[in-house]
């Protein structure tokens, strides 16, 4: 049986998300035997990556439920600068976080964490360049390849997501059903 057997995975997407990041957890995950959905704000709509690879998304945001997730991995490039504004993501954010399920984020992906209000007191990493959106948020900021405190895990690029994926199989693997 697949490590990953019965769990189910959100992977929010938009415009401009940072094509790795979406499409290597995305595979990684299927092939750990885990559901993967993928959500943006519209359901159906076809979003492009920052390099042009296309990704539809199966559900609108605003209709899910965090208790039907395991977890949640959230990309980066510019799509989280926006999908942060929404209320309904981080809502979903803020439940998940609070059922103490995976919290995934990659380079500007926390963003959506920092606007969730979920990153206070929490050892993250991200790309340099929101550093300093997380230490103000209060986050504990470290230059690392990955980094997990409790049930966040974090990367800072595309280079890391060996070690992002890895880290974030292993915490959705220990999460009771």
């Amino acid at each position: 049986m697949s490590e990953l057997y019965g769990r189910k995975v959100l992977i929010f997407v938009g415009n401009d998300y940072e094509d790795m990041e979406l499409q290597y957890p995305k595979y990684r995950l299927i092939e750990a035997g885990a559901q993967v959905v993928i959500a943006g704000l519209e359901a159906g709509a076809v979003y492009r990556g920052k390099h042009g690879y296309p990704e539809k998304s199966q559900r609108r945001v605003d209709e899910l439920s965090a208790a039907d997730f395991d977890g949640v991995v959230i990309p980066g490039g510019w799509m989280p600068d926006r999908l942060r504004r929404e209320e309904s993501v981080k809502k979903l954010v803020r439940q998940i976080d609070a059922a103490g399920r995976l919290v995934a984020s990659i380079c500007h992906g926390p963003w959506i964490d920092i606007s969730a209000c979920i990153v206070k007191g929490v050892r993250y990493t991200s790309t340099p360049a929101i550093r300093d959106d997380l230490t103000n948020a209060g986050a504990l900021w470290e230059d690392r390849p990955v980094v997990v405190d409790r049930n966040h895990v974090s990367s800072r690029r595309p280079d890391d997501l060996p070690d992002f994926c890895r880290e974030a199989i292993k915490i959705l693997a220990a999460q009771s059903t």
